[in-house]
């Protein structure tokens, strides 16, 4: 009964023992250059371990294992840890996701852990950071990003620079990224550029070290108060000295490692109000002010153009040019803006102007009043003004200005009857919208168009080739033409004999070809009889055809009058015409 009562209670206690599988980290916020461990807990010997994605993360370090096991009072304990070291690669809010185990079968998860990742904060130096140097002198490594600022208390629109510096000792950079880049808010900024980086040596916290210039700025505040400048963080590649080798010869191990230069503060002062003149538009620095006109006399109808500038260093992009002031005489156009200006550290610097068109309508003297130009000088802390002179324009002809306006003034009068004359009382309104192209009936009739005219095509071209093909037929309309040219011919030359008889002659012949379809080599007179009494034609009209055709070979040798050629031409028409009616 006893052994029975302790095989129940060890059961019992086994469903009791459960599967514990959690996800623990060093911290839930951290600075982008910091570094993150988390630890994958469990309590017993799981297997198919998956680990998570660690989106937003880098692995430097991991996995390691670790397995313990106890037994304390007859009691015993397991534990195994998978254990991981992360690196931000930006900022923001990331999530550990779900790691995995299998244990008899089933299948156990962590819950999801959020991680906060922050600006880049100030390190302690890790432990170990010495380096034991040859001769037995002991020195830190030194690896820090700086952003060095001009001037931490500027006014509003004055220039400061900000110069990132990476300084290195005892450890070797292999290469560098961006991992956070800086955000000037409220300050007009531009890089300068940096063609090619430089190894210099310099001093960083009283020691000797190496250090390049990797980013240089300029700014101008745009605001007062306290502004604040993001951080530069870098992900620097290094080659860290771990031992000598049998030969005296350094050793070293590639790592990587996040720098930052940190956030700054500039406490940004506001320009004074006193004696801050009217048409003060926000220049700081130290100007030269110039209005300039290309020509001060001139004729109607010319223009002259009329230059506004100022020149010198300062926020030359960041403010504008006064307006001048002109007599209505004059019709100014509006400027073409221009800039000539160089950024270095030290500033903006070089010329910017306004040019305007000027062109007088009236002859006369006119006067461009003066113009000021005010700015804010830093060296003396006060403001300045610049007057331009009065400048004269003298235009020598054309119309007087009164003149004109008394010659406007009476062509512009307008009666009441005719005030309302070109308004249109009734709107006609024509829809923007226009019937599409594809599936309107001109679109359908295009379509079908080739359709239609393919079969014509086809059958003017078979009804030609039919025409062309008879060779009789085609012979005997050509005769019919020439009988017909012939005889018109003739009828042409009823006052030339011998040109007459010759065209009357070759009018018949042509006749008989086309009707008999013979050739001139049968052209016999027995023939010609034969062939037409053949055809059922009266032979009085056949021996009237044969004679007629005698008398043309001998009336062109033979006098002849006016009349009897007019005879011999109706006759033949006449012939002609019998022929036609009886040749079958």
């Amino acid at each position: 009964m006893k052994r029975y009562l302790i095989l129940l209670l060890l059961s019992f206690q086994g469903l009791m023992a459960q599967v514990q599988f959690e996800a623990r980290v060093s911290k839930n916020t951290l600075g982008v250059n910091e570094r993150l461990r988390v630890d994958f807990m469990m309590n017993v010997d799981g297997d198919n371990f998956v680990q998570p994605s660690f989106d937003g993360f880098r692995i430097v370090g991991g996995p390691s294992q670790q397995i313990s096991q106890s037994w304390i009072n007859g009691r015993s304990s397991f534990q195994k840890i998978y254990s991981y070291y992360l690196l931000p690669n930006q900022k923001g809010i990331f999530t550990i996701k779900q790691a995995a185990i299998e244990y008899n079968g089933q299948v156990y998860k962590t819950s999801p852990i959020k991680i906060t990742v922050t600006n880049a904060v100030a390190q302690e130096r890790e432990p170990g950071a010495q380096q034991q140097q040859q001769g037995g002198e002991n020195r830190n490594e030194v690896l820090n990003l700086v952003a060095e600022i001009s001037k931490t208390n500027p006014y509003i629109n004055e220039p400061i620079t900000v110069v990132y510096k990476l300084y290195f000792y005892g450890i070797g950079v292999t290469g560098f990224k961006e991992l956070a880049k800086p955000k000037y808010k409220d300050f007009w900024n531009q890089n300068i550029d940096i063609k090619q980086l430089v190894l210099e040596e310099g001093t960083y916290k009283g020691e000797r070290c190496y250090y390049v210039v990797l980013k240089k700025t300029i700014l101008y505040p745009q605001k007062s108060g306290k502004l604040t400048i993001e951080p530069l963080s870098l992900d620097i590649g290094i080659e860290i000295p771990t031992h000598r080798n049998m030969f005296g010869q350094m050793m070293t191990e590639d790592g990587n490692k996040t720098v930052s230069a940190g956030a700054k503060t500039i406490n940004v002062r506001a320009l004074p109000e006193t004696n801050k003149p009217v048409g003060f538009t926000g220049a700081v620095g130290k100007f030269d002010f110039k209005v300039t006109p290309s020509k001060t006399t001139l004729k109607n109808g010319e223009s002259l153009d009329l230059i506004v500038s100022a020149a010198g260093t300062g926020n030359m992009k960041l403010f504008t040019l006064p307006k001048p002031v002109v007599p209505n005489a004059l019709e100014m156009y509006d400027p073409v803006h221009d800039e000539k200006v160089n950024t270095s550290l030290s500033g903006m610097s070089g010329k910017v102007s306004d040019k305007y068109t000027i062109i007088p309508q009236y002859k006369g003297k006119y006067a461009i009043k003066p113009m000021e130009f005010s700015y804010f000088d830093l060296n003396s802390g006060s403001y300045k003004t610049i007057t331009s002179p009065e400048i004269m324009i003298d235009v020598l002809d054309g119309p007087m200005q009164s003149q004109a306006l008394t010659s406007n003034t009476s062509k512009n009068v307008i009666t009441k009857s005719e005030q309302f004359k070109y308004i249109k009382p009734k709107t006609v309104l024509v829809s923007t919208v226009k019937d599409d192209f594809f599936g309107s009936d001109l679109y359908y009739s295009l379509l079908l168009l080739p359709f239609v005219i393919l079969p014509i095509i086809v059958i003017a071209k078979k009804k030609k080739e039919a025409i062309d093909s008879d060779v009789t037929g085609n012979r005997i309309k050509m005769n019919n033409k020439l009988a017909k040219k012939y005889l018109s011919e003739a009828k042409k030359q009823l006052n030339n004999k011998e040109p007459f008889y010759i065209a009357l002659e070759k009018a018949m012949h042509n006749f008989l070809k086309a009707k008999l379809h013979i050739e001139t080599s049968e052209m016999s007179k027995d023939n010609i009889r034969e062939l037409l009494l053949s055809r059922n034609t009266n032979p009085e009209t056949v021996q009237s055809f044969i004679n007629l055709t005698e008398n043309c070979e001998f009336a062109r040798y033979a006098p002849a009058s006016s009349a009897s050629i007019q005879q011999d031409y109706d006759k033949a028409v006449l012939i002609i015409s019998e022929l036609e009616k009886q040749i079958v």
